[in-house]
């Protein structure tokens, strides 16, 4: 009977850790979070009162893919915050997997790049779990609606990360766009391109 009772909490465990890491789709509710801004203050969805919708983005300081998108996650947070749009920036991996993402250097990281957008520091990977986030970067569009937020797409931001085509498809660009026109985006899902999560080793 113990060996029973083990093997059913075990079963248990796997299942409701794969639950936590399911990646949401579009339609899903757009899980709310308070997480410690650079500035050391708490920020969540409250905090864009007038905000019609969010671009919630997972990344980093150390992945080169995170690097690469940088610039472009600034230049849709100046795009799009006029519009109702803002970027929310989390940072996803854990600082003992990955030191360079400690606090202290997303502060310094921040400041020298001047972000225009809030950079989150997701202690214990909550969020980064509620949300299923895999890569850095990776992108959830939501949307602000009477029955709550709600996620509209999820992916890559452009199907670019080299940045090196002339014409490439700007995923996110386009679903603000159709939303914006009260239209439903032509794609809701793409696949994230981008470094695994970082997580500390289990004991």
């Amino acid at each position: 009977m113990k060996k029973i009772i083990l093997l059913v909490m075990l079963a248990l465990s796997a299942f409701l850790s794969q639950a936590q890491t399911a990646t949401l789709k579009a339609g899903d509710a757009a899980p709310d979070f308070k997480l410690k801004n650079v500035d050391n203050k708490e920020l969540s969805f409250a905090s864009f009162p007038n905000a019609k919708g969010y671009i919630v983005v997972f990344t980093c300081n150390t992945c080169p893919y995170a690097v690469a998108y940088e610039q472009r996650i600034i230049d849709l947070d100046k795009k799009f915050k006029p519009q109702g749009y803002p970027v929310i920036a989390i940072n996803p991996n854990d600082p003992e997997a990955s030191s360079a993402d400690a606090f202290n250097k997303m502060q310094d990281l921040a400041k020298e790049k001047k972000y225009p957008f809030p950079y989150l520091f997701d202690a214990g990977q909550k969020v980064t779990d509620q949300y299923g986030a895999k890569r850095t970067p990776h992108i959830f569009i939501v949307s602000k609606t009477s029955k709550g937020n709600v996620v509209e797409y999820v992916g890559a931001i452009d199907n670019d990360p080299e940045g090196t085509k002339t014409e490439k498809i700007k995923y996110a660009e386009d679903v603000i766009a159709a939303l914006k026109s009260n239209q439903k985006p032509a794609i809701t899902q793409t696949k994230e391109i981008g470094c695994t999560v970082k997580r500390k080793a289990k004991a």
